[in-house]
């Protein structure tokens, strides 16, 4: 079990600038190396109508770009909620830059109600993300929205 709780302190210290490449990475790497079994952390920024583009990250090569009309990034930004896929071969759409992702969670981060971009996680492990993860994500993704000038 996770306690998001000392990740959101902890994350909250290390986003000591309102830069928001310098918070997007250190969120990137943050993520990557406090939670289990993941394979990928990264962003995807909006900069050009309904398409996600490559933004920091960690991990193997990623796919670029994503259109908002395919993949659980593209679904994310699109509806503008939270997608948490147990099964990534499921998803018909599924964009696979990694063979090896088996799930994964998106969490669209918006500002003054529009995309700016999406926080992507994915994990090796079938149905890695539970709704306390979620949740606890979410958390952590609000964490680096309120700290970056974006």
């Amino acid at each position: 079990m996770t306690d998001y709780a000392s990740l959101e302190r902890q994350l909250s210290a290390l986003l000591d600038t309102r830069d928001w490449l310098t918070n997007a990475a250190q969120t990137s790497a943050f993520l990557m190396h406090t939670l289990e079994d993941l394979n990928w952390v990264g962003f995807y920024l909006q900069r050009q109508p309904e398409t996600l583009i490559l933004g920091p990250f960690q991990g193997q090569p990623a796919c670029n770009p994503i259109p908002f009309s395919r993949g659980v990034c593209g679904a994310a930004a699109r509806t503008r909620e939270t997608q948490r896929i147990d099964d990534v071969h499921a998803v018909p759409d599924h964009i696979a830059c990694d063979a090896a992702s088996r799930s994964e969670l998106v969490v669209p981060v918006l500002v003054d109600g529009k995309v700016w971009g999406v926080l992507d996680i994915d994990s090796p492990r079938p149905a890695r993300f539970s709704a306390e993860d979620q949740a606890g994500i979410e958390r952590l993704c609000r964490i680096f929205i309120d700290a970056s000038d974006l």
